[in-house]
């Protein structure tokens, strides 16, 4: 569902989702990998920073199947309607695309190429990589803590369903693993990366509850793809000098 990996077929009910959310990273560790891949095969061929970071910012979009892209932009549509939290959520369930949808996607993607493609330290593509890990385990984190907008939906079915203490616990355990690890990388780019997204989160309950009354599955993506881009924006910039 996350990713077009392909996994066996499991049937969708109760029982078989409760512990989905404690494997979510999994799906940033495979991009992770083949973002790593990519960096150093491309400068091992010596292919230019621009198709370098192009190819870069496809990559997660390819292997997610652009599940987490199309809430970022239904949520944008949304938050730029200024309408009431009524008027938002029936924005999110629309399936047609607005003018902000496309404009900011497009701003995104120029964004994330354009800091992958300033990606020259292997500490850098290595943060970014762990980044992709730790969006998908806070998001988890997010399902199982903060308040639905609905009571139905996609992201309602899986916060329900899910062993809540499990999913907590595993996903914490996974962001303080990572945080270790991030300092080996690059003590002060992980540090600022950690404090980055846990302001993030709050920005990401803050106005979900604001604007919405509550989380949805697209909120979720919107957050996934900004913390993605905070963590490669970090790592770009906190490298630059080095």
């Amino acid at each position: 569902m996350y990713s077009k990996f392909p996994v066996p077929f499991v049937e969708w009910k109760k029982e078989n989702l409760k512990f989905v959310l404690c494997f979510f990273p999994l799906v940033g560790l495979f991009i992770g990998i083949m973002e790593l891949i990519w960096w150093y095969l491309a400068n091992y061929l010596g292919i230019g920073a621009f198709l370098t970071g192009c190819i870069g910012a496809a990559i997660p979009i390819l292997i997610t199947g652009g599940i987490h892209i199309d809430g970022f932009m239904d949520t944008e549509d949304a938050l730029n309607s200024y309408g009431s939290k009524e008027k938002k959520l029936e924005i999110l369930k629309d399936a047609h695309l607005g003018a902000f949808a496309v404009i900011r996607f497009g701003v995104y993607l120029l964004l994330y190429a354009g800091l992958y493609s300033e990606l020259h330290k292997k500490e850098g593509i290595y943060l970014v990589a762990i980044g992709y890990i730790l969006s998908r385990a806070w998001s988890a984190i997010g399902f199982v803590t903060l308040k639905t907008a609905k009571q139905t939906g996609m992201l309602y079915e899986f916060a329900a369903s899910a062993e809540k203490k499990v999913v907590l616990v595993s996903n914490g355990c996974l962001i303080g693993l990572l945080g270790i690890v991030g300092v080996f990388v690059s003590c002060i780019a992980a540090v600022i990366i950690w404090i980055g997204l846990g302001v993030l989160f709050w920005d990401y309950k803050k106005r979900s509850y604001k604007e919405f009354g509550g989380i949805t599955g697209d909120l979720a993506g919107h957050f996934l793809q900004r913390s993605e881009l905070l963590v490669l924006l970090i790592s770009t910039i906190s490298l630059l000098n080095y």
